[in-house]
């Protein structure tokens, strides 16, 4: 699906950016793993080790001097550049409203919303070149509707999502598409918080009840959406918002019914 792709991954040392380099790299696609941990590190042995080809750059996906440059890596080590999953992302630290500084704003919107754009402003300039490039950003479902995570958290992932529609117009006729992924919940390193406490009181029957599949999601449900948007079996998805989520996203909040 994805054979030679040379596709470019940031927060790829853990969760869906981990989970969604292994599945790319297993299509036959050539990844560059980004993140700021060296987890990184084992995520492209994992690669390696299964057959695939991969190279881990340490690097911060909201320095937009970091970004240009491992951009430039993939182009200059695979000779080209055919997608770029913008995934890296930060919870925002759950804080209420009025518990919220600037600081904190800055800090979530730099990583998920700024790291979001910069990805796409980089990459652009090869793609549009080339007539060809495909672009997949993590939203979330809390970009969608409220009541999926903090206030700062929330906005921007619907900044994500603003960003990915006006783009996808603005990339008009150039033969880029440009796409989100709104996950619902999954288990991964940003949710362990809440999976924690659940297990803690003996209610990890009770997470993700509330969404009709009843229950919550994996990394790897959300890269396999990831891998479709980045392959040409999606030529025609553009300007798209797709939640994976279990069905939470498809109405508003209500009462589940008891048994």
């Amino acid at each position: 699906m994805l054979n030679e792709k040379r596709i470019v991954i940031t927060g790829a040392g853990s969760g869906i950016g981990r989970a969604t380099s292994i599945l790319a790299a297993g299509y036959g696609a050539k990844i560059v793993c980004v993140d700021l941990n060296d987890s990184v590190n084992s995520t492209v042995e994992e690669i390696m080790h299964n057959g695939g080809t991969a190279i881990a750059v340490r690097a911060d996906a909201s320095d937009e001097t970091a970004v240009a440059d491992f951009i430039t890596q993939c182009v200059t080590h695979y000779g080209g550049i055919d997608g770029i999953y913008a995934n890296a992302g930060v919870s925002g630290g759950r804080k209420t409203l009025t518990e919220l500084t600037v600081e904190d704003w800055q800090r979530t919107l730099a990583v998920n919303t700024v790291g979001v754009f910069l990805a796409i402003k980089h990459s652009v300039p090869h793609f549009v070149n080339q007539g060809h490039g495909a672009i997949v950003c993590t939203a979330s479902v809390a970009g969608l509707r409220a009541n999926a995570g903090g206030v700062d958290y929330s906005a921007s992932k619907a900044g994500v999502i603003s960003i990915v529609q006006t783009t996808a117009y603005q990339l008009y006729g150039t033969g880029v598409r440009i796409n989100a992924i709104c996950p619902g919940l999954i288990e991964t390193g940003m949710t362990k918080p809440t999976f924690d406490l659940a297990r803690e009181r003996g209610k990890e029957d009770r997470i993700g009840q509330i969404n009709p599949a009843k229950r919550y999601g994996q990394p790897s449900e959300i890269s396999e959406a990831a891998c479709f948007l980045l392959s040409d079996r999606a030529s025609y998805v553009n300007g798209q918002a797709l939640p994976v989520d279990g069905g939470l996203s498809a109405s508003h909040p209500w009462v589940f019914p008891r048994t």
